[in-house]
This record gives structure tokens, C-alpha cells and sequence, in this order.
């Protein structure tokens, strides 16, 4: 039968990235997705990265279920209380001047919008965004996407402009201690742009952990200088938070840590637990000057009061389970983990990130570093007939990098088996010596 599924999978659907995992997925609950023989499949990514609360979350169901029934999509122009219930909740887990909510579905939607806030609001067309940044898919926000995706199909949005992530494992920029002069590197990237600009920066649209890039870790104080360096231009800072936010790296928003706030914050995936739910986070003053210069974002689903629903039960959820302290305690717990494996193995180059957002870098050896993608592949496909699901990045230049970003609700105990079947499977493929 599984064989007929794929025949008629490559018949019927359009290819739009890496191949399919190999397995038929039935259902989902908790931390587990289930495959058409019934096998449970641990689910170390959240599905895509967004899934916090795990897979058919009880909360959520009712919800979801109450709204579909009652109050679930409006004309755009029309008004809901769950679209201002949300607004209030956001405003009220965020600094004071960040008061201002637009509410979409997609993280690149989300991206978008922020984009054309920031030309509006400052006259200027330039964006800055790291060379190893994924903001999604559409137009504008793919044109500030430099890890995928580029070739192929045409120009991009004129004004794109590349910074350098500060990639400590990997970073050219040394102090003379050998460790990584992230400073040197941000003001050589930024000297870099400013030659290349036209004069019209607009803003610097970045993650404060870049995920699809390999799991990038602003350093601290990064974040601090990056804004006063924008600030000295005129530019916005925006931060996409997709990723990061609402607890994932064990604090409500990443960018917390470094006590900066932006001048526009994206959420998307965390905020809708799996669900399409995004929004956009201003300040009164950008939302002013915008609506002033009529600015216009009137799609078929802004301000649906479905997504409004779910979103302010995530918040409920993340409120009432403590999610957020639990998701840095969980995460402390797999940096023990992670590090143990590092210190073990030659292949295990690097271990990054924050709280339940962490990534594993595999090389061929330590010493230099060079990238071993075969093995990424085959650690993957052990993971996955052992009853782990492991997302890998793959990018010109740095190794393998694991993704690691489970549900905040996964048990301690669930946590503990998938870094045991990583380590199994790891130590099951380096005995093949096929890779």
C-alpha cells in the first residue's frame, strides 16, 4: 500500500524542496507522530519547528473546535473580540512601545508586512539580513533570504543587502586568544554595507537564533551593538522571532536575553503551536507614520478570529504550564546532554543554541572541520528507523547541523530517549564506516 501512496505522490504533487520522509504519517499526539503501520515516531522538531505545545494539544482541539463552530473567519474590514483580546495579550508579554498588532498567518506573510512597514515608515528601500537567512518564501521576505533559494528566478527585490552571521564555530574573525571577535566581524559587515548601499537603508530584518541557517546564536552584546549601529543609520531593527519566540529559548521572547527591543517583531509557527497564525508587533510612533502614508496589507485572512483564538490558547497554555521556565530547565538538561556527546565523539564538531532550540554540528573531525553531509544523512535515517525524527541542515561550507527543537510539554523522560537514539545511531553508522 506504501508503495502505491509514493507512485501516486509523484504522480499528483508538485516537488517544492528536500524529498519526503520516507514514512505515511496518520496521526499525531503529545510529542509523537504515528505512521500508517501504527509506529510511534518521536518528534524532535515540533513538525516545522512550530508545534510547542505538542501534537493535538487538548486546549487547542477545543478551541479550535469552539471557534469553527461559532466565530471562525470575517470579512477583512470586520472586527472581532478575540482579534483585540490577542492584541492586548501580546502587548502585555512585551516591552511598553512594542503596542501595535497586525494579525496574518504565515511567518513569510508576516515577514512581508514588516517589510513594507519599515520602506513606508522610513522613505528608504534597503534591507539588511545575515548571508545565511531564511525569512520565507514570498517576494520580499525571500529576497531577504540568502541561505536558499536565490537562483533562478530572476532578479530579487532591488536593495537586499547581505551581513556575515556570526558563525563562532566557523568564523574567519579572531581575537588573538583564538576566540571568535564577533565585533570585528559586524563592523567589517556592516563597513561592507554601508559601501554598498544607495543610501536608502530602511531596516536590518534578522533571528536573534538563525535556524535554517544551522542554529546561530547571536553572541551576547551582539544584538545590544547591531541595534545602536542601526539606530546611527536610521534604520529599523526587526526581529523574527518565528522561531524563538514565546518560550522556545528559555525566555518568553529570545531577544530578552540582551535586553534590546526591536523596533518590529515578526511571530509566527511558536505563536499558532502548528497552526497558521502570524503577527506583527510595532510601536505606536512606526504605525502612525505607516497608516499616515496609507499603507496597505488587506489579505483574505488578516485579523481572522479563528487564528486570534488559538493564539490567545497558546498564551493561556504557556501561562498556566510554566512553559517558559520549563523550556530553559528542559534545555539545560539537553546542553548537558549535547555536550556529553560533543566531548565523546570526533564527529559531534559543535553544539549551539538556547533552551529547547539547540543544534549539533557533525564533521569528519574535529581538527578540520571539514563538512560530512553522508554522515548527516545516514545518522538521520537511523534516527528515523529507530523511532526518532531528525531535521538536518545542509548548507555550502559548514557541516551537517541537527536541529533539535521538540515540544515545550515533551516529557523529561521522552527528551532523554531522543538524544539516546541519536547517540545509538550515531554510534550504529560510525561502525558501518559507509559514510
Amino acid at each position: 500500500m506504501d508503495n502505491t501512496f509514493w507512485d501516486e505522490a509523484d504522480r499528483l504533487l508538485i516537488r517544492y524542496g528536500t524529498g519526503f520522509t520516507p514514512r505515511v504519517i496518520e496521526r499525531a499526539a503529545g510529542a509523537h507522530v504515528f505512521d500508517r503501520q501504527g509506529r510511534p515516531i518521536l518528534d524532535f522538531t515540533s513538525g516545522q519547528m512550530s508545534s510547542i505545545l505538542g501534537h493535538a494539544h487538548p486546549d487547542i482541539v477545543a478551541t479550535v473546535s469552539s471557534a469553527v463552530a461559532t466565530l471562525d473567519h470575517l470579512y477583512s474590514g470586520m472586527l472581532s473580540t478575540p482579534v483585540l483580546e490577542l492584541a492586548g495579550r501580546l502587548a502585555a508579554t512585551l516591552p511598553a512601545a512594542l503596542g501595535k498588532t497586525l494579525l496574518l498567518t504565515t511567518g513569510a506573510e508576516a515577514n512581508e508586512a514588516a517589510i513594507k512597514m519599515a520602506k513606508l515608515s522610513t522613505g528608504r528601500y534597503e534591507i539588511v539580513s545575515f548571508d545565511r537567512s531564511w525569512h520565507g518564501m514570498t517576494q520580499g521576505a525571500a529576497s531577504a533570504t540568502f541561505s536558499a533559494g536565490r537562483r533562478g528566478y530572476g532578479p530579487p527585490t532591488p536593495g537586499n543587502l547581505a551581513l556575515p552571521a556570526p558563525n563562532a564555530y566557523r568564523s574567519p574573525f579572531r581575537s588573538s586568544d583564538g576566540s571568535h571577535d564577533w565585533e570585528a566581524e559586524l563592523a567589517y559587515g556592516f563597513a561592507l554595507v554601508d559601501q554598498q548601499s544607495a543610501g536608502s537603508l530602511a531596516a536590518c530584518l534578522i533571528e536573534p537564533v538563525l535556524s535554517s541557517g544551522g542554529i546561530i546564536d547571536l553572541p551576547p552584546g551582539y544584538l545590544r551593538r547591531l541595534k545602536d549601529m542601526c539606530d546611527e543609520r536610521g534604520m529599523l531593527l526587526v526581529l523574527d522571532e518565528a522561531q524563538t519566540g514565546l518560550g522556545r529559548t528559555g525566555t518568553m521572547y529570545a531577544f530578552e536575553r540582551d535586553g534590546v527591543t526591536p523596533d518590529i517583531l515578526t511571530l509566527s509557527k511558536t505563536l499558532g503551536s502548528g497552526l497558521p497564525v502570524a503577527a506583527v508587533v510595532t510601536t505606536a510612533e512606526i504605525e502612525q507614520l505607516c497608516h499616515d502614508r496609507g499603507f496597505l496589507f488587506y489579505t483574505t485572512h488578516v485579523s481572522d478570529p479563528l487564528a486570534a483564538s488559538v493564539a490567545l490558547t497558546v498564551l493561556d497554555v504557556i501561562d498556566r504550564d510554566d512553559l517558559v521556565v520549563r523550556a530553559a530547565r528542559l534545555g539545560a538538561q539537553l546542553s548537558e546532554r549535547l555536550l556529553a556527546l560533543r566531548d565523546t565523539y570526533e564527529v559531534v564538531g559543535d553544539v549551539r543554541g538556547r533552551g529547547l532550540l539547540q543544534g549539533v554540528e557533525l564533521v569528519r573531525d574535529k581538527q578540520s572541520k571539514a563538512p560530512a553531509d553522508a554522515l548527516g544523512s545516514a545518522v538521520t535515517s537511523a534516527c528515523l528507523e529507530r523511532g526518532l525524527h531528525m531535521n538536518i541542515v545542509q548548507l555550502p561550507g559548514m557541516g551537517g547541523i541537527f536541529r533539535i527543537a521538540p515540544p515545550l510539554t515533551i516529557s523529561e523522560d521522552d527528551l532523554h530517549a531522543g538524544v539516546d537514539i541519536l547517540e545509538a545511531s550515531l554510534k550504529a553508522v560510525l561502525d558501518t564506516a559507509t559514510w
